[in-house]
């Protein structure tokens, strides 16, 4: 299939922004896990307390996490849960 390039295209930063804590949340995964670590119970404590020393630093999944407001991760995750159910 041909894209025409003459044509607009849309943009929607709300998509890209879903899409990058997504892909953020995989890499943190990894990272985790590859050292060990329970992901969901290590992200989990993140995102309640606040406190990055629940994420390893390992592949830079602390300063990763730290990019992005936990509110905005806690948004995405619980509309993936209901959108999903």
């Amino acid at each position: 299939m041909e894209k025409n390039i003459d044509q607009t295209m849309a943009f929607s930063a709300d998509l890209l922004r879903r899409e990058n804590i997504k892909e953020l949340l995989k890499e943190v995964e990894a990272a985790l896990e590859e050292r060990g670590y329970n992901s969901v119970n290590q992200i989990s404590g993140y995102l309640i307390t606040n406190d990055p020393a629940y994420i390893s630093s390992h592949k830079n999944a602390r300063t990763k996490i730290q990019k992005v407001e936990r509110y905005e991760i806690i948004e995405e995750l619980v509309r993936y849960y209901l959108d999903n159910d």
